[in-house]
């Protein structure tokens, strides 16, 4: 798997964008990049409780998950887990634990908070967009 590197002022531009418009570039970027960013330290995966929830946050790039690694989470490290790998395992795994994904959270706002197999959906309706037969 490969880290592509952000433009910094891109890096500060999708920041700013609404939960709606990351998730649809998380979608984009999880589908051409072939796989999805966690942060994860010796134990396992960061979770975070949104609205009483427990989540594993993913995000697009490298760099939006190395942001998050420092308070709380000083010494997690980001981690790309591949998108067939995402598929065959974390996703059953998460559902089977009672686990939510909150899709690219931002530092001043959470993601979207959906069911693992919402976000196969909605990562396959993408991919109908992008690819129709």
């Amino acid at each position: 798997m490969t880290e592509t590197k952000l433009d910094p002022n891109r890096f500060v531009e999708i920041k700013s964008w609404s939960q709606d418009k990351r998730l649809k570039y998380l979608l984009m970027q999880i589908l051409e990049q072939q796989q999805v960013w966690i942060l994860t330290d010796e134990h396992g995966a960061v979770m975070l409780t949104t609205d009483d929830e427990d989540c594993i946050p993913v995000w697009p790039h490298f760099e939006f998950a190395h942001e998050w690694a420092t308070g709380d989470w000083n010494g997690f490290e980001p981690k790309a887990i591949s998108l067939k790998d995402w598929q065959k395992k974390w996703s059953h795994g998460l559902e089977d634990d009672e686990l939510l994904i909150v899709a690219f959270p931002v530092p001043d706002e959470d993601g979207i908070i959906l069911e693992p197999f919402e976000l196969e959906d909605e990562l396959e309706q993408q991919k109908r967009k992008l690819h129709p037969r």
